[in-house]
């Protein structure tokens, strides 16, 4: 999934939602996790914030002319179920409560600023309209893209610089499987002014590209032929607590990453007598790591999560090997900022990188 914006710090104001604020907004986080989750009393049905996002997404599909909208409800997270033509939204971005607790557990709101939820929002309407017409099972449309029926990898390894997929959501989202891959195609095509066959030519993608024009012109004004079908997992079944919700997700995202040699650490920082006064790499570190996660996770599409692991591995070894800034703060983070950077790149496109699905 480049999408540089969307890292963006999201302004977390309650401006955003109009929801009443329910009896658990004002507990600490530790209280708060104990909830479970279908006891949140969360709905879509007022008017905010969310509801403007999916306003805006109608409005990029009435400008296609196309007559087929997607239903929602809310879940644990972003997803849309097989055969069915409805998006599951997360629950977080229904209350400014739970986006702050999401920022706290994770370290960033997925789909937490505009941008962002659109970006989502489009990607899963391709995967619902995908199923609403049954696109899958067409010979030309599995020609390009894949069978939608290879079964998901558990992880998948990225080539960054493939030039027969598109470039929507972060971590090139569209080489994870071929329905992806038709979902992502279908996001740049309905997003507006991308642009797109100036973007993409002379990229094989564009044939995709092609292809999704092509289709969606001759499905404009079609009826679905499959029914929106049951949400699944909706919030209000869901019974498990936001703290065992947020141990498994952090799981999930858990560190896959080598360790750093020493000797890069050595090149940053010193234990020679001559840095004896200086402060600690560790608690230097520990100052600005929350800015280099951010800007790492904007260049390289990362999430903050992993990247935050990363850096608190760094912590805790510069602080084994008792270094110390051997240079000017600003420059120890300029440098820093670039060695974790370059890092995780080779690391994306190292065959031992997979990301998770």
């Amino acid at each position: 999934m480049n999408a540089a914006a969307a890292r963006e710090p999201h302004p977390l104001a309650s401006e955003w939602f109009s929801a009443a604020a329910e009896g658990w907004a004002a507990l600490p986080d530790e209280q708060l996790l104990g909830l479970r989750m279908c006891d949140l009393g969360l709905s879509l049905d007022a008017e905010g914030w969310l509801r403007d996002r999916l306003a805006e997404l109608d409005r990029d599909l009435e400008a296609k002319g196309l007559r087929f909208r997607p239903h929602f409800w809310l879940s644990d997270e972003w997803f849309t179920p097989d055969g069915t033509s409805g998006i599951a939204i997360p629950f977080y971005l229904a209350h400014p409560r739970l986006a702050r607790l999401e920022e706290n557990q994770m370290l960033e709101v997925e789909g937490g600023t505009a941008e962002w939820c659109l970006r989502i929002l489009r990607h899963e309407t391709g995967h619902a309209i995908d199923n609403a017409y049954r696109l899958q099972r067409r010979r030309r449309r599995q020609e390009l893209f894949g069978p939608s029926s290879e079964p998901y990898p558990e992880h998948y390894t990225p080539r960054p610089y493939s030039r027969r997929f598109v470039l929507h959501l972060e971590s090139w989202y569209a080489q994870s499987h071929p329905a992806e891959d038709f979902a992502e195609t279908f996001a740049v095509w309905l997003t507006p002014d991308s642009q797109w066959p100036a973007r993409y030519a002379r990229w094989p993608a564009l044939r995709k590209l092609e292809y999704v024009d092509r289709l969606m012109r001759e499905i404009a004004t079609r009826e679905p032929v499959a029914g929106p079908g049951s949400p699944v997992d909706p919030l209000k079944r869901i019974r498990r607590t936001l703290r065992t919700h947020y141990q498994r997700k952090r799981a999930k995202y858990g560190v896959d990453y080598p360790d750093f040699f020493d000797r890069d650490l050595r090149r940053l920082f010193s234990d020679g007598p001559e840095a004896a006064q200086n402060p600690t790499a560790a608690a230097f570190l520990s100052r600005i790591r929350k800015e280099a996660r951010r800007r790492v996770a904007r260049y390289t599409g990362e999430r903050q999560y992993t990247i935050d692991q990363v850096i608190e591995k760094i912590i805790r070894r510069s602080h084994e090997l008792g270094l110390r800034l051997a240079c000017s703060e600003d420059r120890a983070q300029l440098d820093f900022t670039a060695l974790l950077t370059a890092h995780t790149v080779s690391h994306l496109h190292s065959e031992r990188h997979r990301l998770a699905l």
